[in-house]
């Protein structure tokens, strides 16, 4: 079993050593801190039935210039998930919640994120499951010179009706069974 919840202070480490395995982008721990100190609600993980953290997504804020021709809207900072961990609907799952709290605590009109434009399960993760389009491409954004898709997904109604309803009970990129998001201290179930 799989559980997707809120991370605390004492994941951060966890939430480290994943994105060690699984990015080649890598943050020093106070970056961590920063995130979990400014935005702890944006901020969840993915846990096995031993409490190993397989998962997690790193998110923030961006509202420092809102204006009306620049809203409140959130960043994906980080998402990684264990490959022993992957096509099960877990990266939709943290995804979805952190959405979710972006709008409903802090009134976010969309998010954002960059992604490789080598890395095409992430893309398709991004623009077919999640329903991000890509807003622009940043040439040499990585550390390495490759490119990155700017990304961003509204917060339509229709996008938070998605955020808050899953009728059928299957995560559409997996197909495990799963509970609805309901709040922020439900248990996310996801079968092995």
């Amino acid at each position: 079993m799989v559980n997707i919840r809120a991370a605390t202070i004492q994941d951060l480490t966890s939430m480290q050593e994943t994105n060690l395995w699984c990015l080649p982008e890598n943050y020093q721990m106070k970056y961590y801190f920063y995130h979990a100190l400014s935005w702890s609600q944006l901020i969840w993980v993915a846990e096995d039935s031993t409490g190993k953290i397989v998962g997690y997504v790193l998110a923030k804020l961006d509202d420092e210039d809102a204006s009306s021709t620049n809203p409140v809207h959130g960043h994906i900072t980080s998402l990684a998930v264990l490959r022993t961990h992957r096509k099960r609907g877990i990266a939709t799952r943290l995804m979805l919640n952190s959405q979710r709290e972006m709008k409903e605590l802090f009134g976010a009109e969309y998010v954002s994120l960059h992604v490789r434009k080598s890395n095409r399960a992430a893309f398709h993760l991004y623009n077919e499951t999640l329903k991000y389009e890509v807003h622009d491409i940043e040439k040499g954004y990585y550390a390495d010179g490759e490119d990155a898709y700017d990304m961003r997904c509204s917060f339509t109604k229709e996008q938070m009706m998605g955020m808050n309803d899953d009728s059928d009970g299957e995560d559409e990129d997996s197909g495990a069974d799963v509970a609805p998001i309901v709040g922020m201290t439900e248990k996310l179930t996801l079968k092995e």
